[in-house]
């Protein structure tokens, strides 16, 4: 069936009901999924910035292991699992680059210490010296100077095709409801836990 209600608004409803319950330290963990480049699955967490467009924003190293698998297939799925509110949302969607305007933003809100990491360590790359790697870190930090956002760092913008939300019961039988975009409309099915 078609649905007005758009599904980025009620995840930003289940968001903030998180947020506010939330006793973890970082409550805008999500976890990107990407097809590896070796054609195995490859998951892990990012920090989800923000909604804008009805597309989900995240950021790091366009050079890192993700950004490459990324620009190879920019079919990606996010997972959010919030435990106050026993909640998962499912979201898969197209990735693209987002612009230098908003990545400088983003950059520029990191504190310096992120800064510093993300100019000198190229993200998943083997290293013989990860003493040597921190030490030019710390110098470069304690320079206390700007550090300009690296050209190899940006983020993506995920503009989703289909979210799937789930509440948890204790009776084992879970509310899930998925949207998907079908003729640029959306639609929903009430599904089976």
């Amino acid at each position: 069936m078609k649905n007005k209600e758009q599904p980025t608004q009620l995840f930003l409803k289940w968001f903030d009901e998180e947020l506010k319950l939330s006793k973890v330290r970082i409550p805008t963990a999500v976890c990107l999924s990407t097809m590896g480049t070796d054609d195995f699955p490859n998951a892990r967490f990012v920090s989800f910035k923000e909604l804008i467009d009805d597309s989900f924003i995240i950021t790091g190293p366009l050079n890192s292991r993700k950004g490459l698998e990324i620009e190879n297939n920019n079919k990606v799925a996010l997972t959010f699992w919030w435990t106050e509110t026993e909640r998962q949302v499912r979201i898969q969607g197209i990735a693209s680059k987002i612009s230098d305007q908003l990545a400088d933003k983003y950059f520029e809100a990191r504190n310096t210490n992120s800064q510093a990491v993300s100019l000198i360590c190229e993200q998943g790359k083997e290293t013989d010296n990860l003493k040597k790697l921190e030490q030019k870190v710390l110098d470069k930090v304690s320079e206390n100077t700007k550090i300009s956002r690296p050209q190899n760092w940006s983020g993506f913008s995920i503009k989703p095709t289909r979210i799937e939300f789930m509440e948890f019961k204790k009776t084992r039988f879970h509310e899930r409801k998925l949207y998907q975009v079908v003729a640029d409309d959306w639609t929903l099915k009430n599904i089976q836990p």
